[in-house]
């Protein structure tokens, strides 16, 4: 069995009862989403399927005036995300709730004009691969929980008008995820496509989409150079969170 925790610099992630561990994909995302963003920007964050807490705990981090809330339909995990945030330096401005996104939606629309400047998921993504017997897992890992139509079609509906959905998936999926955000109106504002080593293909994209029309940008970067140590690019991403 693995370690229940990972400790990180600032704060440290209990796992234990959680489907997803923490994993470099959530890593990622947490250290990339909304970067370039203005001063003061965004002020509110959502997390869709916080798991742990490990995204909402680093975005609280990189940006200290932001109010940021995690999101879970699974109780244990919502629940493990509470107790981690309340351990964190960052307690006032963290909260997890066992909710789907659905009704949280709805919980919004009721409370009018609930809005985020940005949005994060590390969303499930086996669609056609056999379920595991763990139900806690197959929740966490499959899209029957979490369509990639309703995550766009919610995120749509809850990103502030400057609002950014950012995500992390492997590469094979990026057909359903740019339907999906086309056809609720979000369009493609940046692209990373992350290679694991020098030898492999595209292994994962960092995307983040916005309302309407808006400036685009993208990069292709490695995370483990031939030496097999951290590249120069995932060094500099994560610095500020991992102990080494």
């Amino acid at each position: 069995m693995g370690n229940p925790y990972f400790r990180f610099k600032q704060f440290t992630v209990w796992h234990d009862r959680c489907a997803m561990k923490v994993g470099t994909d959530g890593v990622l995302l947490g250290a990339w989403a909304g970067q370039g963003c203005p001063d003061a920007f965004p002020g509110t964050i959502l997390d869709i399927g916080t798991g742990s807490g490990l995204i909402a705990l680093m975005l609280a981090q990189r940006f200290p005036g932001a109010q940021v809330t995690g999101i879970d339909i699974d109780a244990a995990a919502a629940a493990q995300a509470a107790e981690n945030f309340a351990a964190s330096p960052w307690p006032q401005r963290l909260n997890s709730l066992h909710i789907s996104i659905q009704d949280f939606l709805c919980r919004a629309e009721a409370c009018q004009n609930r809005r985020f400047d940005l949005i994060v998921s590390n969303p499930p993504f086996y669609d056609t691969t056999l379920t595991s017997p763990d139900s806690q897992r197959t929740t966490a890992r499959h899209t029957s929980t979490l369509p990639y139509s309703e995550l766009m079609r919610c995120s749509a509906s809850l990103l502030s008008d400057k609002g950014m959905l950012a995500i992390v998936i492997p590469a094979e999926y990026w057909k359903p995820i740019f339907h999906e955000a086309s056809a609720n109106g979000l369009t493609l504002r940046h692209l990373t496509k992350v290679h694991s080593t020098p030898s492999s293909g595209i292994r994962r994209l960092l995307i983040s989409f916005g309302k309407g029309e808006g400036p685009t940008g993208s990069d292709e970067v490695l995370l483990t150079g031939s030496d097999g140590n951290r590249s120069e690019w995932h060094r500099g991403l994560t610095g500020d969170f991992y102990l080494k």
